[in-house]
């Protein structure tokens, strides 16, 4: 797999910043105005992209009140599939023109196709990658049918087995799509910290050698910036412009502030990560100046011997290394030497 691709105007990968994601999902609230209203304040918050998600409750489920389609407990609890799928679905007719209204703010906008008619509706719409939900990762034709588009496939594992991993990569190999990223993930929402288990991340980029991201649904943005410091590639934050306002995914989505703060922290933990090897900085090796060496701490006459009365270890980094303070004790000064001068070897007999 690549260690770097492009989605939309921007490269993702190895050696790029993480690629910050708002998910609208169904935090429009059926009402297109909140959809541009939420698209905005993606940019304002730093966002790289937005993301939708394309599907009818018709292309996830079926209309059926049998138990095995009924929610229990959580955010949804009563709610068959089916309703859930009704209530926050975006309509497809929207969906160009976000991307549109998207892409003049300068972020990219893409989605996750539930059906072979929302991959070829996502590809006629030009948008430039298919994020694979959690839940289709062993939806093979689904994944094979996106793959074969030749645009970069996002697969999120939050119910994945390791051998649904390995099968879907297989997939979008025999397609010859090699342009592949995969999202630690936890399907449970709001997700408890103690599932979350971010030391997967690094194991899943060492497994699988491709870019590795985040798809969160933890509250606030402890767990996000934690994992830019693990070498996370991209994140995926649902983002609302109030929790208050409801929907079915508002209780754990971010708010405009939060997630403003989510990225502001990120870039601070690129840049801190900096570089694998030791090597100091042009700012630390100017600050070494301030590091101890070995001075003269009286007036010393020419032909006195230096003693831990007269020679001692402060700063700055003038003189004699440190290392050298027990084999100059004990040896002659050749010249007069007055108290606060660096010692060197060329006073020394």
């Amino acid at each position: 797999m690549k260690k770097e691709f492009k989605i939309g105007s921007r490269m993702v990968g190895e050696n790029q910043p993480c690629f910050c994601v708002a998910e609208m999902s169904g935090n429009h609230l059926k009402d297109y105005d909140r959809a541009v209203e939420i698209i905005h304040a993606a940019k304002e918050a730093g966002a790289d992209a937005v993301k939708l998600q394309t599907y009818t409750a018709d292309s996830l489920s079926v209309n059926s009140d049998k138990e095995c389609f009924v929610n229990h407990g959580g955010l949804w609890d009563g709610m068959t599939e089916y309703q859930l799928y009704q209530e926050a679905s975006t309509p497809w007719e929207w969906q160009p023109k976000l991307k549109e209204i998207a892409e003049g703010l300068g972020m990219d906008c893409f989605s996750s196709p539930f059906d072979f008619a929302a991959v070829d509706f996502m590809k006629e719409c030009n948008m430039p990658a298919y994020k694979i939900a959690s839940y289709e990762i062993n939806d093979i034709p689904l994944i094979r049918r996106a793959a074969g588009t030749h645009r970069p496939i996002i697969l999120a594992t939050g119910v994945a087995h390791v051998e649904d991993i390995e099968r879907a990569l297989d997939v979008c190999r025999e397609e010859g799509n090699d342009e592949v990223m995969l999202l630690k993930c936890v399907s449970a929402y709001p997700t408890p910290y103690e599932e979350i288990n971010l030391k997967m991340i690094p194991t899943l980029a060492k497994t699988y050698d491709c870019p590795v991201g985040l798809s969160d649904h933890s509250m606030g943005s402890v767990v996000p910036v934690a994992a830019a410091a693990l070498g996370i590639k991209m994140v995926e934050k649902h983002l609302t412009l109030r929790r208050s306002d409801g929907g079915p995914d508002g209780a754990f989505s971010m708010e405009p502030e939060e997630f403003k703060e989510m990225v502001t922290n990120i870039r601070i933990v690129e840049k801190a990560l900096g570089v694998p090897e030791y090597k100091l900085t042009e700012k630390q090796e100017k600050e070494r100046h301030g590091s101890r060496s070995l001075f003269v701490v009286k007036d010393i006459k020419a032909g006195e011997k230096l003693t831990p009365d007269n020679v001692r270890s402060i700063r700055p980094h003038e003189g004699l290394h440190t290392m050298y303070y027990e084999e100059v004790l004990g040896k002659t000064i050749v010249c007069d030497v007055e108290m606060g001068t660096p010692l060197t070897w060329e006073m020394i007999r």
